[in-house]
């Protein structure tokens, strides 16, 4: 959600509990005033009739108007008399109608005895009154709150413009490009703060990203000439002399090792390059041609190993470049043949939807620490990069990359993303 659509409905939300609470308190405190303005009327008309009986010395006759009606009730002389005002009825005998009245009761002594005056207005008007000023203030109210959603709407829309020009630039920063952001200074200081660090911040980026892969190919290079004068030097070696067993065994271990150091290299080059988007140029490729490729080129390590190659290649093709492709599959196949059995056997299936590879194994079942850098079992004469280098490849794709365990076989899968 947008922080202008969140912001907008918290604003309506609270804006409306809180019309509600206020229209609530709003219409009792109206009540209030117009009860005791009520009251002093009932007080002023209580005087008149006390003055009226003190001067005449009997009470006025009882009145039933068109907004007030009197009464007047001889009391019991155990009873005691009382004041109260209360809201109550008023009958309309014009009218012949029942209306909201508001009431006076109190007591009156006259001539050795009690009497109970009641007199009684209509609430009518004021009820009447009270809802058109509680219907004002809401129309009012109702009208300010879709004033301030327009000008959410709309005003705070262009306001917040030059933040999504950022967002989009950021979006489409590339490295790799090597540009520029271009921001457009305006008139609130924060987003121009907020440029000024993207600025800053995109610079500084591009400034390691430059070093990293100058060391990157400086690696590269001073560690493959070593390694390549240490071989040429073995190779010297070997035609030198007759050497026994003893002594062709170590010299068989330092080509192993350098070997491996060299794909090791290779390999840790790889991801370097990988993790820094310093991918070769992508495009759509016939995946079913290259396991076709894959399959003749490990045919002489199956029949080592006496290992049964299953094929099901149907067409099927991923954005993906032809280099990291063949690394892919190829590291998959290695491990299918390296982790595998005599007389064991390895299958490959494509589709429209995934790309399968899976084989026989005598390891258990692989977890999240075996997709790990260097992680690899004791026997293993493996770099512990391969299945690493396929995570990284297929994260920076964006496509899926599963592994299970199905009745003791390994399986991996890759997910055409069009298909999930």
């Amino acid at each position: 959600m947008k922080l202008s659509s969140r912001y907008n409905r918290v604003n309506l939300v609270i804006s409306l509990l809180v019309l509600l609470l206020t229209g609530i308190i709003y219409y009792f405190l109206i009540h209030l005033i117009l009860n005791a303005k009520l009251d002093k009327d009932l007080e002023v008309e209580e005087e008149e009739i006390i003055r009226y009986a003190a001067i005449y010395k009997k009470l006025p006759l009882p009145g039933n108007y068109l907004d007030q009606q009197v009464s007047f009730k001889e009391l019991h002389p155990a009873d005691t008399g009382i004041r109260e005002f209360k809201n109550t009825i008023y009958k309309n005998e014009p009218e012949h109608v029942v209306e909201p009245g508001r009431g006076l009761v109190t007591s009156l002594d006259l001539n050795g005895k009690t009497y109970e005056v009641t007199i009684i207005k209509s609430r009518l008007e004021s009820e009447g009154l009270v809802r058109m000023i509680l219907l004002i203030t809401l129309a009012v109210t109702g009208l300010l709150l879709f004033t301030l959603f327009v000008i959410n709407r709309f005003i705070l829309s262009q306001l917040w413009k030059p933040f999504y020009a950022v967002l989009d630039q950021m979006k489409s920063f590339n490295l790799v490009k090597s540009h520029q952001l271009q921001f457009k200074k305006g008139e609130v200081d924060e987003f121009d703060e907020l440029f000024d660090s993207a600025n800053l911040m995109a610079l500084r980026v591009q400034q390691d990203y430059k070093e990293l892969k100058n060391f990157t190919d400086s690696a590269a290079h001073e560690m493959m000439t070593p390694l390549a004068i240490i071989r040429s030097k073995l190779d010297t070696l070997l035609q030198t002399g007759e050497f026994n067993d003893k002594q062709y065994g170590l010299l068989d271990d330092v080509y192993r090792a350098i070997n491996r150091t060299s794909r090791l290299n290779q390999s840790l080059l790889l991801l370097t390059k990988i993790e820094n988007k310093q991918l070769p140029e992508s495009k759509i490729y016939p995946m079913h041609d290259l396991l076709q490729e894959k399959a003749r080129q490990f045919e002489e390590l199956f029949e080592k190993k006496n290992l049964r190659l299953d094929l099901d290649i149907n067409p099927t093709s991923l954005v993906m470049s032809r280099y990291l492709a063949d690394i892919f599959f190829n590291n998959l196949l290695s491990n299918a043949v390296r982790h595998n059995y005599q007389g064991g056997r390895v299958w490959v299936k494509s589709s429209g939807d995934f790309i399968l590879v899976g084989n026989t194994g005598r390891s258990e079942e692989l977890d999240e620490k075996h997709f790990q850098r260097f992680y690899k079992a004791a026997d293993s004469e493996g770099t512990g990069l391969g299945l690493a280098i396929c995570l990284e490849i297929s994260v920076q794709y964006g496509y899926k990359f599963t592994y299970e365990m199905i009745e003791g076989n390994h399986t991996f899968k890759l997910f055409n993303p069009a298909s999930l």
